[in-house]
């Protein structure tokens, strides 16, 4: 049952858009435990959505500007991201872990346990990405060849997946923590924060391709230098207002001192958070392995598609880490029905957006395509991937709510377990079966990306309704 909250009849409720501008300045500290939960919500998700929103903008205009350099030049930067989807995991199992406890002290009124938490998550994802970055580095080419790369794709991509993969710490400490941010309820420090990192990649990653200007020349690779000093100076302004005076994460120098207890606990949930992230991440590295096989116009239409499909994704994103919060600030003060009502009021404004967005990709996704590439073949690919993912954008709105839901609350593991099951053991061996034996081609694995996604969702809300997330210590 809802919270009612009784207020004079003089007093009005503010209007939709004063409630945008409140959220977007951010200069109020919320109760997000308190009051109606459909403004916490607009609150928390606005400049959540707005900093996902930025965030698929570049996404779409960096494959853009690939795409200009031909076929192999896109298929070295869709191998390279599925080989950084092992980092995203990571980062994002240290965000969840960090979002989850910041939150939960921050509904229990202990803004000295969230400073220490934010600090242990920090110092976590810099040795991390201190051993990755360098492990990434030395190894890209061959780790290109490993993802079945053809020895020009490599050729003209090993510089680029050497940037990238050796410049996995802005990518972790930018993750790391935005996620505090968001635990703390000051989502506009966070969006601002990621404006800043992908205006950076966006500006720069035309100038550093195509040597504009004094710019050099570097192809491919220039969209690995734009990204990574973007990135870089996002992180690097993060962490100075994090340090910052009237912070909601009040950090300061008494807190610069390792305290295992808490990273203890940062490294529980993160590491069962990674897992689960990495089991759903993994899987796209198996369902590019089987496209691999079918060549580059294969490959690089997949991408393509996938890139639009992140673009439309990334603002749900934005509407699920606002339910994650009030999940664990709501637990936190000792509130699961009005967690429980945050998530499903949530869920229903994503599939209202996310299914408007599905019926302008099966209607459009030939126009929409046609914007990246003139290759015929690329095309009906791409094409085919749009529209059979977009089928089931109603489903995946529930979906990545309920899973961030789940993480909020400090139980990992449970979308863990139900990652391992449908994108493992239903996933990559369906659209194996479809693309091969059932002679679909690469439509097939279009075709289990759609199934899969659909089974996440469904085996999500079931378990969800059972509750026992409420009860989650943390």
């Amino acid at each position: 049952m809802s919270e009612q909250i009784t207020k004079p009849p003089h007093v009005r409720d503010p209007g939709l858009w004063s409630v945008v501008r409140e959220s977007l300045r951010g200069e109020q500290h919320h109760d997000y435990t308190a009051g109606p939960v459909g403004r916490a919500i607009l609150l928390l998700s606005v400049p959540m959505v707005l900093e996902m929103v930025l965030e698929s903008v570049f996404a779409v205009v960096d494959i853009f500007w690939v795409s200009r350099l031909g076929a192999d030049a896109v298929a070295a930067v869709g191998l390279t991201e599925s080989l950084l989807t092992l980092i995203y995991a990571l980062a994002m199992g240290l965000g969840i872990g960090a979002t989850a406890l910041v939150a939960r002290r921050i509904g229990e009124r202990d803004p000295e346990g969230a400073a220490r938490a934010a600090v242990q998550a920090l110092a976590l994802a810099l040795v991390i990405s201190a051993v990755l970055g360098t492990a990434g580095a030395l190894l890209a080419p061959r780790l290109l060849a490993l993802m079945g790369a053809s020895p020009a794709v490599i050729e003209i991509g090993r510089g680029y997946a050497t940037i990238m993969l050796g410049g996995e710490a802005a990518i972790i400490v930018l993750f790391v923590v935005n996620a505090v941010f968001r635990g703390a309820g000051d989502a506009a420090i966070a969006m601002r924060v990621l404006w800043l990192a992908n205006a950076l990649n966006i500006l720069l990653g035309p100038l550093f391709i195509f040597g504009v200007g004094p710019f050099p020349e570097l192809g491919v690779t220039g969209a690995a230098v734009a990204t990574t000093a973007g990135r870089s100076i996002g992180a690097l302004y993060a962490v100075s207002r994090l340090f910052r005076r009237g912070s909601r994460v009040p950090v300061g120098r008494r807190h610069l001192s390792l305290d295992l207890g808490v990273m203890r606990q940062i490294l529980r949930l993160a590491g069962s958070a990674s897992l689960q992230t990495i089991v759903g991440m993994a899987s796209w590295i198996g369902l590019v392995r089987i496209l691999a096989t079918y060549g580059s116009a294969a490959l690089a239409g997949y991408t393509i598609a996938i890139r639009v499909v992140i673009f439309a994704l990334l603002p749900s994103w934005g509407l699920s880490n606002a339910a994650a919060t009030m999940v664990g600030q709501a637990l936190g003060a000792r509130k699961p029905e009005r967690a429980e009502e945050s998530v499903w009021r949530a869920g229903r404004y994503n599939a209202v957006f996310l299914t408007i967005v599905g019926v302008i990709f099966f209607a459009g996704a030939r126009i929409i395509v046609r914007a990246f590439t003139s290759d015929p073949a690329v095309t009906d690919y791409a094409v085919d991937c749009l529209r059979i993912v977009g089928v089931g954008f109603p489903l995946y709105a529930y979906g990545m709510v309920l899973t961030q839901s789940f993480n909020g609350a400090g139980d990992t593991w449970t979308p863990t377990w139900l990652n391992l099951l449908c994108f493992w053991l239903f996933e990559i061996p369906l659209a194996w079966a479809l693309a091969g034996p059932l002679g679909l081609g690469p439509t097939g694995v279009f075709w289990a990306i759609m199934a899969a996604f659909s089974a996440l969702a469904l085996a999500s809300a079931a378990v969800f309704r059972r509750g026992r997330w409420k009860t989650r210590v943390v």
